[in-house]
């Protein structure tokens, strides 16, 4: 049995355990602290304990002093977020409610279980986990909002690395350079047909009142994220779409009625309004992939053979091809370079890779091309490929000179945890707080608590 899976192990024991404990306690609800006008319940704290333990979540101490404080810290953000009218993207924060469900339910085994674990039906469920990823997100928004304005200069990053004892130096893990030429292999037109033909026939099912969209795109639509919704997609701005979807989608009028089919890049939808608020609508939507079939993904797997082969002839470079016949917007105009988003360079660890990318990646010398292989999209679709090493880094202690970006991240991220801690240690001296009298002998992580005597 590997690590992860004894981590999950131990989660979910803990998460159980925790849940028949608290079952035999029966204390009636009470108020554990009081942080300006917000009463944190120890129902309140019960919950959020049942939440960090249903995400393989920790505790450093006594789960009640621990979190009760995590959610006192926590109101001090939220207020200033408030004052501030910082705003989270709904949208974002579904997505990762909808993950953390699948993660969870994966995990306990059913959503029954699930449901029999928090005492909740899946929709009170959802909720509780919204609250705790809105509250989460707008606390780290905050926090970024704090130390968005810190700069570093190249001095004081050398000044901040020849301060470092050496055992304190990060290690930095083998990093490569990444070159990608990508096309899609055809669709045939009779499968593209034939996605078409089912999503009329789907309109006309829900049209003549046999079925509804909703259960129409439980059944079929392949867009995993909405279709066990119904379809349904939260309210989100038109920039929140695909622009062919988004043209659509914003001109519908009739919630009775239902769109064209629309094509994207993801595939062939057809969609249904909800509600409409302002620039934002709620919209369900039926997605379908037309399949690349095998005979076609060889076809173009043999194409980009014979690219290799003229690029290792000279025919034409790597980058003059990437640039002409590459179908990845994302990197055709920068010479096939792939981007990583995690540490805003061109450089990977492997780990970071796409699976599929990595997996050719490793073992080729620096300039060698790999095999053309078929690599699986995150939006599900197959392209064909062929990938170059660029470069290669071996593993190594950080030195200034081969990793100032990451010394100056280590830097700028010390600084922010400092202002940080500055930030909620005046909050602390300044805000109202009250707090039941059996906590405060907890070993708080935050010390600085200017605690009012309770009321007699």
């Amino acid at each position: 049995m590997n690590r992860y899976i004894l981590k999950c192990a131990f989660a979910l024991f803990a998460l159980f355990s925790f849940g028949s404990a608290n079952a035999q306690d029966n204390v009636i609800d009470r108020v554990e602290w009081v942080v300006g006008d917000k009463a944190i319940l120890r129902s309140d704290i019960e919950e959020a304990i049942r939440y960090w333990l249903s995400t393989g979540r920790k505790f450093d101490g006594d789960p009640y002093c621990v979190v009760g404080e995590d959610l006192a810290v926590q109101q001090l953000f939220l207020h200033q977020a408030a004052i501030d009218s910082v705003e989270v993207d709904e949208t974002k924060i579904m997505r990762q409610v909808d993950a953390q469900m699948d993660y969870v339910i994966q995990q306990i085994g059913s959503k029954e279980k699930l449901e029999e674990y928090f005492d909740k039906n899946s929709a009170e469920i959802r909720e509780m986990y919204r609250e705790q990823l809105y509250n989460m997100e707008m606390m780290e928004m905050m926090k970024a909002k704090l130390i968005g304005d810190i700069k570093v200069s190249p001095s004081l990053v050398r000044r901040y690395y020849e301060s470092l004892p050496k055992d304190s130096l990060p290690f930095i893990q083998e990093q490569v350079e990444v070159q990608i030429i990508t096309q899609e292999p055809e669709i045939a037109e009779e499968e593209i047909e034939r996605v078409k033909s089912e999503l009329r026939d789907y309109t006309d099912r829900i049209l003549s009142g046999e079925t509804s969209f909703s259960t129409m795109a439980l059944l079929y639509s392949e867009d995993p994220g909405s279709a066990r919704r119904g379809g349904e997609l939260d309210f989100s701005g038109r920039g929140e779409f695909a622009p062919e979807f988004a043209a659509v989608a914003f001109n519908l009028t009739d919630p009775n009625k239902i769109s064209k089919i629309v094509e994207t890049e993801y595939g062939f939808h057809i969609i249904q309004l909800i509600e409409k608020r302002g620039d934002r609508i709620k919209v369900r939507h039926i997605l379908r992939k037309p399949a690349r079939s095998s005979e076609n993904i060889k076809k173009m797997l043999l194409r980009l053979d014979s690219i290799s082969m003229d690029i290792k002839g000279g025919k034409f470079t790597f980058e003059e091809a990437a640039e002409v016949i590459s179908h990845d917007k994302d990197t055709r105009n920068n010479y096939g370079i792939m981007y990583n988003r995690n540490t805003a360079s061109s450089h990977f660890s492997l780990e970071e890779l796409p699976v599929d990318v990595a997996r050719v990646i490793d073992g080729l010398e620096v300039d060698s091309l790999s095999q053309p292989f078929a690599w699986v999209l995150d939006n599900g679709k197959t392209v064909c490929a062929v990938a170059k090493l660029r470069s290669r880094t071996e593993a190594h202690l950080a030195t200034i000179a081969d990793d100032y970006e990451t010394l100056s991240m280590m830097y700028k991220s010390e600084l922010g945890n400092n202002r940080i801690q500055e930030w909620i240690k005046e909050k602390q001296k300044s805000t109202y707080v009250r707090i039941n009298s059996d906590n405060r002998n907890c070993e708080f992580k935050y010390p600085h608590w200017e605690f009012y005597e309770e009321d007699k």
